[in-house]
């Protein structure tokens, strides 16, 4: 199935303190890495990846917890929080011979990706963040359009073993009526990578390590964007944020939440639902190109230089 849709990408295990990895990789030129997010694998990056090694070194990892990546230690405190995340991806990329690198997440994926930008400021070069904001300012807006939408955030926080049980039940139809919201009803997914988010989603495994990172996200995540804020830690790096396109009050437009955290910010609005990498690709692109292309750029400046 991945050979299908990333046909010129090679895959490796790799194996870091706390995770053992699925990963892929493509492409010359400077390190790129790909963050997908809930409840997908890799794989929702197979319109964008290819398109993006013609230029980058592009690498793709399942989250730890997701599709085939696995936690070392499962039930270990703080074992699916963001922070272990983001050292996940900072060792699989100096493994891989990238000591700095721009970061694309999606989702999960740059809930990752800021705290990765946040813990290792001179890792990270340039990251883009898609329909995210940090966690911390989520839950202060949190209203009844929000809760009913984003249902899943809630179920899934909920004490072990409850929501694991639930989702047991029936976790093929829970799968698929999530990924068909998220998509707003629009058929939008590839039937390789639709099977293997279905293959993945079918552990038991996988299943519990998605409530945990949604429960790190009403936890730790929260305490460590809190203790980031009180101390005046920003990103360093340049920012770009895109967001599915819809009416936001002045205090929650996600560029204005994300100058609270950057210095450099720039986005844009694009008139898909949340799924922009499966549903959007070439919005994407056509934003996330030009952004990408200065940053990296030989000689190209940035904040924490």
């Amino acid at each position: 199935m991945s050979a299908e849709l990333l046909l010129d990408f090679e895959y490796r295990p790799l194996t870091t303190v706390g995770a053992r990895l699925r990963v892929a990789s493509a492409g010359d030129g400077p390190p790129l890495l790909l963050l997908h997010g809930y409840p997908q694998t890799h794989l929702a990056w197979h319109r964008i990846a290819p398109r993006l090694a013609e230029r980058y070194r592009v690498v793709l990892a399942d989250l730890r917890g997701y599709g085939d990546s696995r936690a070392q230690q499962p039930d270990a405190p703080g074992a699916y929080g963001k922070r272990a995340l983001a050292e996940d991806a900072r060792e699989l990329m100096a493994q891989l011979g990238h000591e700095r690198f721009a970061v694309i997440g999606h989702d999960r994926g740059a809930r990752v990706g800021y705290r990765l930008a946040l813990d290792h400021p001179h890792a990270v070069s340039a990251f883009v963040s898609l329909t995210v904001v940090p966690i911390l300012d989520i839950w202060p807006t949190v209203n009844q359009a929000f809760a009913l939408n984003a249902y899943h955030w809630f179920l899934l926080a909920q004490p072990f073993d409850l929501p694991e049980r639930l989702i047991g039940a029936q976790p093929e139809w829970f799968l698929d009526y999530t990924l068909k919201r998220m998509a707003q009803q629009q058929d939008i997914y590839h039937p390789a990578a639709l099977a293997d988010y279905q293959r993945a989603f079918a552990d038991p495994a996988v299943r519990h390590a998605l409530c945990e990172d949604y429960r790190a996200a009403v936890g730790e995540d929260v305490e460590a964007d809190r203790a980031d804020r009180d101390a005046g830690r920003r990103l360093q790096c340049p920012v770009q944020v895109l967001w599915s396109e819809r009416p936001y009050a002045q205090e929650q437009h996600p560029l204005t939440i994300w100058r609270r955290w950057a210095e450099q910010v720039e986005g844009a609005a694009i008139r898909a639902g949340h799924m922009l990498p499966e549903a959007a690709p070439d919005a994407v692109l056509e934003h996330v190109l030009p952004f990408l292309d200065r940053q990296l750029a030989p000689g190209a400046q940035w904040v924490g230089a």
